[in-house]
């Protein structure tokens, strides 16, 4: 979700400098602008495919995240996020949900950000596509990895 179709950029000044702000980076996630390569893919994916939201977001999150899909009128889908006190780098916590919706069926793709996310998915064999429509940050990159916290 961050990264593909919602634009993050305007809160990474919360978490570039420590102390990190964690709360304010999170309290900003309802005023992300889209991400139009990313809306425009989804729609056309969502045309006839089953659309499963992964999200490195915290649960915690989760009316913020519905009501963000609504404002931008993206489709529903299933929506999995991190648990709360999840701070399992990016790569590892969504490689082990990939993992476990394979066993539900075939995944046509995982769109994502992150290129350690993306290496290693498809060192799996899973088809990945990196969304590299926007700069990935070395703030948001520590953010997904070191302090897996999106």
């Amino acid at each position: 979700m961050d990264g593909v179709v919602a634009d993050v950029r305007h809160r990474l000044r919360h978490i570039e400098k420590r102390p990190k702000n964690w709360a304010a980076f999170f309290a900003a996630a309802g005023r992300d602008p889209a991400l139009r390569p990313g809306v425009d893919l989804v729609q056309e994916y969502a045309a006839d495919h089953e659309l499963i939201w992964l999200t490195g977001r915290p649960e915690r999150l989760r009316a913020v995240t519905e009501r963000w899909f609504e404002e931008h009128d993206l489709p529903a889908g299933r929506l999995l996020m991190r648990s709360d006190h999840d701070r399992r780098p990016a790569k590892d916590y969504k490689t082990f949900r990939v993992r476990r919706l394979a066993l539900e069926g075939t995944i046509a793709v995982v769109v994502d950000d992150d290129p350690e996310v993306v290496r290693r998915l498809e060192r799996e064999g899973f088809p990945v596509r990196l969304a590299n429509w926007v700069p990935h940050r070395k703030s948001l990159s520590r953010a997904q990895e070191r302090d897996g916290r999106t």
